[in-house]
């Protein structure tokens, strides 16, 4: 079937609106979604521009959200109607994904990132051309085909349009310290970065007690709305050293976990200097820098571990509706992050995002939808 997409031609190109892509059958696994909204993420913008590469042209886009229209004939949890928030492809038969840790599918990179669909057949095509997909989704798109596991069902009584960005940025701040560093009540901790990554680490802080719970940027905008959030301190990096009012602002010691979402080479090494004895730091940044480690001091004498985290070690299908939980209960405003933008003006709203303007933007795609 013929859809509307918005297509990357070749590296570093704009997104290009195109109503003659054409959609691969389902198969007896697939969900069918018509997209209602989408988050723009950075790791869009990092594919888009060539950091990484999939390959061109592609159709990028992975915080979808949407409606079930049909099912293939072996799905079981979905109905045509469900309301679902789409996040990324794990196998579910690999032995880290019967440990229950999908996240590190020994497959993951070929599920998500070879820019065609598991059994290596195209998810789309123009002109009788492959045009390569993102995370077996491709939410960019008015429909889209995905399998069941790419799907987490969610209520139908909350509005679509905010909920895309779960499957992504929100579950992998709030998961990095919720799954990963698991901090204890009493404890403390410092995000680098107040996008809606570091903002969702920094909620899930607060969710788990941390009674220092540190955000730094360089927006005084950002930082006066992540102590709306529940910060109980900021720093802005650009007037102060963050390493010495982090220290200050914990007796000297510094903190016991830190969460770089800036993927800068300076900032992820302050996130270590910063640590107290013992702490850990999670660099969770999609990123081409490097970082200096000082092995013997920080690592050795004073114990500390730097650790990365993919998709906030997270299993959709139970972090995703535990943070709807949350937001009904006050404690996980996400949606304060976000600005609505048409779907003929990604480009802005990409823009928007990669200039700070806007922390999330989201895509209306469906614009006849009502909630």
């Amino acid at each position: 079937m013929k859809i509307k997409a918005a297509v990357v031609d070749e590296k570093g190109a704009d997104f290009k609106i195109k109503d003659d892509v054409e959609l691969a059958p389902m198969q007896d696994d697939d969900i069918q979604v018509k997209m209602v909204a989408s988050g723009i993420c950075h790791s869009d913008e990092a594919l888009r521009k060539g950091d990484a590469e999939i390959g061109y042209p592609i159709v990028l886009g992975h915080e979808g959200s949407g409606i079930v229209e049909k099912v293939g004939a072996h799905v079981q949890n979905f109905v045509p109607g469900d309301h679902v928030v789409l996040s990324f492809y794990a196998c579910g038969n690999c032995e880290n994904c019967l440990k229950g840790v999908p996240t590190q599918c020994l497959h993951y990179g070929e599920n998500n990132l070879s820019g065609v669909r598991p059994d290596k057949s195209a998810h789309f095509t123009e002109d009788g051309h492959d045009v390569c997909d993102m995370f077996d989704q491709s939410s960019f798109t008015t429909t889209t085909i995905v399998r069941e596991r790419n799907a987490v069902k969610v209520p139908n009584d909350l509005d679509l349009r905010k909920l895309g960005p779960l499957g992504c940025g929100y579950v992998t701040g709030s998961g990095t310290v919720l799954n990963t560093l698991k901090p204890r009540p009493g404890q403390t901790i410092a995000v680098f970065g107040t996008g809606a990554v570091g903002l969702a680490a920094m909620m899930a802080g607060k969710i788990s007690g941390c009674t220092t719970v540190i955000a730094v940027d360089i927006n005084d905008d950002r930082l006066k709305l992540a102590k709306e959030l529940g910060a109980t301190q900021v720093v802005n990096s650009k007037n102060e050293d963050a390493v010495s009012a982090i220290k200050k602002l914990t007796n000297g010691y510094g903190v016991n976990f830190a969460v770089d979402t800036t993927g800068v080479t300076a900032v992820m090494e302050a996130s270590i200097k910063a640590l107290a004895q013992g702490g850990v730091s999670a660099c969770i940044a999609v990123t081409p820098h490097h970082i200096d480690l000082d092995t013997w001091n920080d690592l050795c004498v004073d114990d500390k571990s730097v650790i990365g985290v993919n998709m906030g070690d997270s299993i959709p299908q139970i972090d995703i509706p535990r943070l709807i939980e949350f937001y009904r209960q006050g404690m996980f405003d996400f949606d304060k992050t976000e600005k609505f933008y048409k779907f003929d003006e990604i480009n802005q709203a990409n823009a928007d995002s990669i200039s700070g303007k806007t922390i999330k933007p989201v895509l209306v795609i469906d614009e006849s939808y009502q909630f």
